[in-house]
């Protein structure tokens, strides 16, 4: 059967797993759709084109390094992080001017200046003038203008029961609706004033003020990595990815820059005349393909014993359709990640491939 085999290193990657945040665990390989993914950004794909994918490897070392998160908070807290204010108000980014930082855990305060270290004076200043027109905008919404409108709406209920009292169409009928309707334009005129006030004044300046809070997290971070991967595809796809296999930069984050040592279109086999075929990689193997023997374990083929290996329900592919109303939703597939497994015997998705001196495995998911 017609696959494309392809051979990689990469120097260092992480591919994470979803549920992990404060340290962000790696698989030993890398997922289904993260290879998937990949092979499409390579290709300049903007639709899903059906493949499938073997994916074996090893890497040398693992280690844990840290990075510094950054975390903006939904609103602007008085007393604890880092006071910034954002180039752009719609961007969370690294495109802010630090204003002033708390000292303390707790007992801070911008405004009053207690306990803080000041970065931006003139910054500062626009914040703490920006939250002293809240309060007044606060206090004039609930004096002022509540008596206003609680005298608007006594009018208003005056004038309604007057008009119940009148012939609808009448000369006196007519004024009274004519007196509602403008106190109905004033009462909205003075609360649209207040509310566009509210927000070219305040709302808009203070939200491009954010409480920014840094912590320290990790990655678990594999090294000397080596990645071989066979796909499974119709011909042009797998043409598609050969011609581009240059523009396949990473695999895992951005920076897992990759070194594609051989991409070649290879026929491979169901059965091959060696013995005892044992994988020289570790690799994901399907469940079902294990349950089935077709792939055997060290210790099975040693005659006894249960499959050694870690299970993980890995993503692969979502539906388009899903997708663009907003609901990405993953076809999973359950694998084994196991090193030392043997050929048991040849199905639709296990096959063998002669790569150098050394037979390979198969097995796509």
């Amino acid at each position: 059967m017609k696959a494309l085999r392809i051979f990689l290193t990469q120097a260092s990657a992480n591919y994470r797993k979803e549920e992990s945040m404060l340290n962000k665990m790696t698989y030993p390989l890398p997922p289904v759709s993260t290879v998937i993914g990949a092979l499409h950004a390579a290709c300049g794909y903007t639709e899903y084109h059906n493949m499938d994918i073997s994916i074996q490897g090893k890497y040398g070392a693992m280690t844990r390094e840290p990075y510094t998160d950054y975390c903006f908070l939904n609103s602007t807290m008085d007393d604890r992080g880092i006071l910034v204010k954002m180039k752009n108000q719609n961007l969370y980014s690294k495109a802010y001017d630090k204003v002033a930082s708390a000292k303390k855990s707790q007992g801070n305060s911008f405004r009053k200046e207690e306990t803080i270290q000041v970065h931006n004076r003139e910054l500062l200043t626009e914040y703490q003038q920006l939250k002293e027109l809240g309060d007044e905008i606060k206090a004039f919404k609930t004096e002022k203008l509540a008596k206003v409108q609680n005298l608007i709406k006594r009018r208003k209920t005056h004038l309604a029961a007057k008009k119940k009292l009148c012939i609808k169409g009448s000369e006196k009928w007519t004024r009274v609706d004519a007196r509602e309707k403008e106190i109905k334009t004033c009462e909205k005129k003075l609360k649209d004033g207040v509310k566009n006030y509210e927000l070219e004044h305040y709302t808009k300046p203070v939200n491009c003020f954010k409480s920014l809070t840094t912590s320290v997290k990790y990655y678990e971070v594999l090294h000397e990595v080596e990645l071989l991967l066979h796909i499974r595809a119709d011909d042009e796809v797998l043409n598609d990815i050969l011609e581009h296999i240059g523009e396949l930069k990473s695999i895992g984050r951005s920076e897992d820059f990759v070194d594609v040592k051989e991409a070649k279109i290879v026929e491979l086999s169901k059965d091959l005349d060696v013995e005892d075929i044992c994988n020289p990689y570790a690799a994901y193997v399907n469940v079902n393909d294990v349950e089935k023997k077709r792939i055997l374990c060290s210790k099975i083929k040693e005659g006894g014993g249960k499959t050694i290996g870690t299970k993980y329900y890995l993503n692969k592919d979502y539906d388009v359709q899903l997708a663009r109303e907003g609901v990405r939703q993953f076809n999973r597939v359950k694998v084994v990640y196991m090193s030392e497994h043997y050929f048991g015997k040849s199905a639709d998705n296990v096959f063998l491939d002669r790569f150098g001196e050394k037979i390979y495995i198969v097995n796509f998911l």
